[in-house]
């Protein structure tokens, strides 16, 4: 928690991003480096993402498959969609595409016999569950007096019941295997207001997905690696395109590859000493030894100082 308390000491003001009169507060002065004993790759490792059909779980998806993981995709997108890119079967076929093996499952993770059937058909398929990563996510910045039931249910039934279900299903196949990791994308537990006042519903979801990662860390620890990823600028998804910002957001993100990246070196580490963590992408990258951040930039134009902050942080 002292971390997380002194994210906000670690930045200095900068100038304006070159197409714009916003000033982003936002470049990483001490970043807060974390021991981690790496145990190898992927290879050969089974990882089962919740919506794995796009962005960031594709992602992750993706790098490990580059060491020859069988990666199992859970989504609910077979057909094409007018406003969001990937379905299942493109994102195996790219998984495919980086070397890993891929298995595709429509799956609606509200429902427990959904997830209970793409459990049985992973473990079918490639005899146990090494891997899990808790990436589908619902999100509705509305407040208090805008935001609907349904809305409402909707995030609490993915975010944190999804990522609650998805994991009490795996644990027991999960304390099989040799290096076990639960890695949900959420964000850091701060009791600040400011977190909650503009969208408390959100904040709720999301927070519960953390206290995941805050009670399994410890119920299983030994057992199971349990961490959160959390992303310190804005990464350029469907959702930052769609919901967010549009165009000039996406300018000041990263790419997705910088959570894929960190990710990747989260659930290669020992589980035993990797777990109980929110951490932070770029810190996760620093920790082993990476100095240059430019190669996630999605304008070059823009400096990492320059870059839009995400929530939470």
């Amino acid at each position: 928690m002292q971390r997380i308390q002194a994210l906000s000491n670690q930045f200095n003001p900068t100038i304006a991003p070159p197409a714009g009169n916003v000033t982003y507060p936002w470049v990483m002065k001490y970043p807060d480096f974390f021991p981690f004993e790496q145990v190898g790759n992927l290879k050969g490792k089974t990882v089962i993402i919740s919506g794995g059909s796009r962005g960031i779980g594709l992602a992750i998806g993706i790098r490990a498959a580059k060491d020859g993981a069988n990666v199992v995709i859970l989504a609910k997108t077979v057909d094409p969609h007018p406003k969001l890119p990937g379905t299942i079967a493109s994102a195996c076929a790219e998984i495919e595409k980086a070397g890993g093996k891929a298995l595709g499952i429509q799956c609606d993770i509200r429902f427990e016999k959904d997830i209970q059937a793409a459990v049985q058909k992973t473990v079918e398929t490639f005899g146990g569950i090494d891997i899990v990563v808790n990436s589908a996510s619902a999100i509705s910045l509305t407040d208090t007096e805008s935001t609907d039931m349904k809305k409402y249910d909707l995030m609490h039934q993915i975010n944190t019941r999804g990522t609650y279900l998805m994991s009490k299903t795996c644990i027991p196949y999960l304390k099989k295997s040799s290096n076990p990791h639960i890695l949900n994308l959420s964000p850091p537990l701060s009791m600040q207001s400011k977190w909650f006042a503009p969208h408390i519903a959100y904040t709720m979801a999301k927070y519960g997905m953390s206290m995941c990662v805050l009670g399994m860390s410890e119920e299983f620890r030994n057992q199971i690696g349990v961490n959160a990823l959390w992303p310190r600028t804005s990464i350029a998804t469907a959702a930052v395109q769609n919901v967010l910002g549009g165009d000039s957001m996406m300018q000041a993100s990263r790419n997705v590859e910088i959570m894929a990246d960190s990710a990747h070196v989260i659930l290669t580490s020992c589980h035993k000493k990797t777990t109980g963590n929110f951490f932070i992408d770029d810190e996760v990258l620093a920790s082993v030894g990476v100095k240059d951040f430019s190669i996630y930039r999605c304008d070059p134009k823009f400096s990492d100082s320059q870059l839009a902050p995400d929530f939470f942080i």
